[in-house]
């Protein structure tokens, strides 16, 4: 197990130089910029990228997220969804023969929608999340889309990526639905719960067919209480699903939620990050979102530094304790 950074949306200098001083080998470059002519990503730009991280020592591990107009035909199995699908593959292969071993993306035609932040510890600002409020917003596209029919959708696309995944050596996960909850601006918000989880695994039985565990989100889930989101942890981590960490803390379930520190929400880090080595679990931890504190930047260079330390010492803690 060891520590990464994420959240670049640029492969910058800057960025780049910040990862590296602080110890770590694994970067993952989220929402990136690249030009599309084909409709799909170019592999010598995603080439050009690895090298960039390469010149400062480190690994780049994994992309995470398409930009959604390359794929939302897919997901709503639009009039140009074959033509989305062929595009996307081409996207695939070039991630992997770009020497990129993981790619992570959603589920998600609608946007995250947030609601009005909320002010944690020294009046910090944390994102925050009220299904009343998102109740109240409009539909995202031109009706309402049943839950099976989204299931439908997401199958085609499993079943027909997954053989191109195993045979490139690429492995692909999908990120929670967030905020998990049964639909948003009339789209059903499939990967919400335990259950669902369970279920996409096995419409593919694969390696390549795995999960961007987004541990935050998964703490919002209504199953996760109690003990449940140390169950998820274990269940998928036992049979080598989780890709990577997003290694974050909320304050509790949806309706309502708010995004914490790392170190102040109802998840027991410490036990989650015990699950994590009991299982076998060799991926890496990002801090992924982290709140807005007094002077920080707008990406959250002291949110993020604070967070990366956390997770290098909860690491150390549980392995040399083990």
């Amino acid at each position: 197990m060891r520590a990464g950074f994420g959240q670049f949306r640029e492969a910058t200098p800057e960025y780049l130089r910040f990862a590296a001083q602080f110890g770590v080998k694994d970067v993952l470059l989220n929402s990136i910029s690249l030009p599309t002519p084909n409709g799909h990503w170019e592999l010598q730009d995603l080439v050009k990228l690895r090298l960039s991280v390469e010149q400062h020592g480190m690994k780049l591990s994994a992309l995470e997220n398409v930009p959604i107009n390359l794929y939302d035909h897919i997901m709503l199995n639009g009039p140009r969804r074959d033509e989305q699908i062929e595009n996307m593959i081409q996207t695939v292969r070039n991630i992997a023969r770009a020497g990129i071993p993981i790619f992570g993306y959603h589920w998600m035609p609608s946007h995250v929608w947030r609601t009005p932040p909320a002010l944690i510890r020294g009046g910090a600002v944390a994102t925050a999340f009220d299904y009343d409020i998102a109740k109240t917003l409009p539909l995202t596209h031109d009706r309402v889309y049943t839950e099976d029919e989204m299931w439908a959708n997401l199958e085609h696309w499993i079943r027909i990526i997954t053989p191109i995944a195993e045979e490139e050596g690429i492995r692909l996960g999908i990120h929670p639905c967030d905020p998990p909850v049964a639909e948003l601006g009339g789209i059903p918000q499939l990967l919400r719960s335990f259950d669902a989880y369970k279920r996409l695994v096995e419409i593919v039985p694969s390696d390549s067919n795995a999960i961007e565990f987004c541990q935050g989100t998964f703490s919002e889930m209504e199953d996760a209480a109690g003990e449940g989101i140390y169950d998820m942890i274990r269940y998928f981590g036992e049979r080598r699903k989780i890709l990577y960490v997003h290694f974050r803390n909320v304050s509790g379930q949806v309706p309502k939620f708010h995004e914490e520190f790392i170190n102040t929400g109802y998840v027991d880090m410490y036990r989650a990050m015990k699950i994590y080595n009991e299982v076998g679990f060799d991926g890496f931890f990002i801090d992924d979102h982290v709140p807005h504190t007094h002077q920080d930047t707008a990406w959250g260079h002291r949110g993020r530094a604070f967070a990366n330390g956390y997770i290098q010492a909860m690491i150390e803690a549980v392995t040399k304790g083990a």
